[in-house]
């Protein structure tokens, strides 16, 4: 029985290139009549039959190089920045296939450079399209194909590929569809562009939604490392200036990355997430994974395993597949112009400028990086990994220049959505068994810019209220207008015109002003440690005043020696940080648990002198990004605050899980509900927890025992559901923590020494809180100065 069914697969093989070949034959022949620069042909002229074979060498040759070239090519390569290897597909393909014509006897092969491109290209998609048609009806073809790969992979002695089976612990993969808020989510499953979404949420034995709420910080650097990490303490933004050292930090800066991540295992002393058989695709951090492709943070690292861009490598060795991604690059680019300039032509509002790099950069987001991350994640399926995280940007990135609600992120959803139908379908014909876990990291809040809606930035703002210069551009806008007048009323000035910049000598440093989303920093660098208020009305007396008082701004907090860290807003108003309640005074609109968010923020060592957050309409949702963004996020004020998670029904309710830390001593969550992305770590950790080690027993009920629905949002209506600090009982707890010695430089990477064993995930007590610990750490090894 055994080998009558290998020889039934191999013959299935075979047929299959036979057929690939004689199609890829046939569309050469095609080819060569309708291109003047291509021909199969002596200059005499061939039979039929002649050239029919002349065409099948050729297209056997270049099949045959690209199924050995190729691989060493991308390889090769690795070094080359991604949209550029993008470019060289083409090209390098076009080389292939003039050397297979070149292999043709007696030189009847033929092509002008140029005409190669086209010819390896149209002869790539259609092998790969005959390929995949062949395997349509054959889901083993395409599941032998990456099981073979992750097996290659296991012969070759990886310490970090385990031998799973299907009736051991089932393994956990995390997808973060980056920026998909709470509600987009739930509209896009009930208006049927995400059928996957809506099955699992429709089977009563599927998945479970709940929303969470983030922390101030609502971005993806924020929100990932704490996620990922156990703790973003200390990251007051995406961006943010550190004045002990002169450095900008930016999240999405590979040494910005490296060290938010030392300093997250620092405090937590948890290499991450991932550190037991995990992989990180696509993500900003590495989570402590031992399989890395994509990562930021690791971007700059050396050694084997240990560079972001070997996930290229396991995507491009397959020609077809580097093709396929190639035309739907270009095709993406296409219908960026294409939708940006119907924007235009309809003159739609609220719209930013989408022209130079953006459409090349949006492709990659959405066609490349999509395509490299959801293949890693079937390899590590295939290759039985215990636990995967991988983010998939394509949402995130379209809504920012498009909008969160418009018709081109409507698409991309669909477009993630048979993302996730193929990852579930491949789970059903892994070695082992795969929870799938759906999580955001934020949502998106739309809006038109500040800029577009006052005709300046914030940074012009902020110089028009120290009386420095300000832009031609925004220099008669009203609001410079009214901050200019303010100055001059503050410093006892007549109202006169407009002083040449020759008389406003830079006599100290000017302020840096920063933005993420519609999170405003403000930092003057020249004054040591967190400027106060009382400094910063000294030096310039009504930049405080004018901000607070401008309508597209709806509060700041700023640090008093009087009264200590107090919040300004419009008309005057101003309410010590110690003294804040939600729902009133400057932010009133801004929601449950603002206070709480504006609160922890105020601890932070790197908080900025001044910060700002725009204004938030709660009827219309709307907020003004001081970045070039309709849709955006970064501080608090609608939907950008409340992503999702999604998770399989048998496994802990994380409201479960937080009415189990409360009831062991921790503070309940400010309005109840998940709040914070701490809080989402310790839910994921607990849920790998649960299939390793001693078992806490599942249930398909609530906490208090009676089946529940899922719940609203707490604070949203009336029938919310009570805080979840009034539910009764508790899980089992699994014990006290060991104090963990100091962590090897490789640990604080969130790697383990090769050759040793990865150490036991040791169980948490749910309510402890990791503190900050002075350890002998090592410098990251960054490729320079952050600054």
């Amino acid at each position: 029985m055994w080998h009558t069914a290998g020889w039934r697969t191999a013959g299935g093989a075979l047929l299959r290139i036979i057929a690939v070949w004689a199609v890829s034959t046939l569309t050469m022949l095609v080819l060569a009549g309708a291109l003047p620069d291509f021909r199969l042909q002596s200059d005499d002229g061939d039979t039929i039959t002649r050239t029919a074979f002349t065409a099948a060498w050729g297209a056997g040759a270049f099949g045959l190089l690209s199924a050995l070239v190729w691989p060493v090519l991308v390889r090769a390569l690795l070094i080359v920045p991604a949209l550029v290897l993008g470019a060289l597909v083409f090209f390098l393909n076009g080389s292939l296939l003039l050397i297979a014509l070149r292999l043709i006897p007696d030189g009847r092969g033929d092509a002008a450079p140029e005409t190669a491109v086209v010819v390896a290209a149209v002869m790539s998609a259609v092998a790969s399209a005959t390929s995949t048609a062949l395997a349509v009806r054959d889901d083993e073809a395409y599941r032998r194909r990456l099981s073979r790969l992750a097996d290659r992979r296991r012969r070759r002695g990886s310490p970090d590929t385990l031998e799973p089976d299907r009736d051991g612990p089932p393994g956990t993969v995390f997808l973060q569809l980056d920026g998909v808020g709470h509600d987009v989510l739930v509209k896009a499953a009930a208006d049927g562009l995400m059928p996957t979404v809506a099955g699992w949420l429709a089977d009563s034995s599927g998945h479970r939604l709940t929303p969470w709420r983030t922390d101030w910080s609502s971005q993806t650097g924020a929100s990932q490392l704490a996620i990922l990490h156990g703790s973003n303490h200390d990251i007051p933004a995406f961006r943010w200036y550190e004045k002990e050292t002169g450095t900008v930090m930016v999240s999405s800066r590979p040494a910005s990355a490296l060290e938010m991540q030392r300093r997250a295992i620092a405090r937590t002393r948890d290499g991450g997430l991932l550190t037991i058989d995990g992989a990180s695709r696509g993500n900003l951090f590495s989570g402590g994974a031992g399989q890395l492709a994509l990562v930021l943070s690791m971007a700059a690292r050396r050694g084997k395993g240990r560079r972001s861009r070997s996930g290229y490598f396991a995507y491009f060795s397959d020609p077809a597949n580097a093709v396929r991604t190639a035309l739907s690059f270009a095709a993406e680019v296409g219908r960026e112009i294409g939708q940006s300039t119907r924007a235009r032509a309809r003159k739609e509002t609220p719209r930013v400028k989408r022209g130079g790099l953006y459409p090349f950069i949006r492709a990659f987001a959405t066609v490349v990086e999509r395509d490299v991350v959801v293949a890693a994640v079937l390899g590590d399926m295939f290759a039985g990994r215990t636990a995967v995280y991988a983010d998939l940007v394509a949402y995130d990135e379209v809504a920012h220049h498009s909008g969160p609600h418009s018709r081109d992120a409507e698409k991309v959803l669909r477009r993630l959505d048979r993302s996730l139908a193929l990852i579930a379908k491949i789970a059903d014909h892994t070695p082992r068994t795969y929870r799938i876990v759906l999580l955001s990291d934020h949502g998106q809040s739309p809006g038109e810019t500040f800029a577009g809606k006052y005709g300046l930035t914030l940074k012009d703002l902020v110089r028009a209220g120290c009386g420095l210069p300000v832009p031609r551009r925004a220099r008669g806008t009203h609001s410079a207008s009214e901050a200019r007048d303010a100055v001059r009323i503050a410093l006892h000035r007549p109202p006169e015109a407009e002083e040449p910049e020759a008389e406003h000598p830079a006599k100290r440093s000017d302020p840096i002003v920063l933005a993420s989303g519609n999170l405003g920093l403000i930092s003057f660098p020249d004054i040591e440690g967190r400027a106060s208020r009382e400094q910063i009305d000294r030096r310039h007396p009504a930049l405080l005043s004018t901000l607070a008082n401008h309508p597209g701004i709806g509060f700041l907090l700023v640090r008093s020696e009087e009264h200590g860290s107090v919040v300004l807003g419009p008309g005057g108003a101003e309410v010590p940080v110690a003294e804040l309640t939600d729902g009133e005074g400057p932010i009133a609109v801004f929601g449950t648990g603002a206070a709480a968010a504006v609160r922890r923020t105020d601890t932070f060592p790197h908080v900025a002198d001044i910060m700002v957050n725009s204004m938030y309409d709660p009827e219309s949702g709307t907020v003004h990004a001081f970045e070039e963004q309709i849709g955006s996020h970064g501080g608090l004020g609608g939907e950008q605050s409340r992503p999702f998670l999604l998770w399989p029904r048998g496994m802990t309710d994380p409201l479960d899980i937080v009415a189990a830390e409360t009831a062991e001593g921790a503070p309940p969550p400010p309005g109840g509900g998940l709040v914070g992305a701490e809080a989402v770590h310790r839910v994921l950790n607990r849920w790998l927890l649960e299939f390793s080690g001693p078992q806490v027993p599942v249930r398909t009920e609530g906490f208090t025992g009676a089946a529940r629905a899922d719940e609203p949002f707490p604070g949203d209506s009336a029938s919310s559901v009570g805080s979840v600090g009034s539910r009764k009982g508790s899980v089992e707890a699994r014990g006290p923590v060991d104090r963990k010695p100091p962590l090897s430089s490789d640990v604080v990477h969130g790697q383990v020494p090769q050759g040793q064993a990865p150490p036991a995930r040791t169980p948490p007590v749910l309510s402890e809180v990791p503190l900050p610990l002075p350890l002998p750490l090592s410098e990251p090894e960054a490729p320079g100065a952050t600054g």
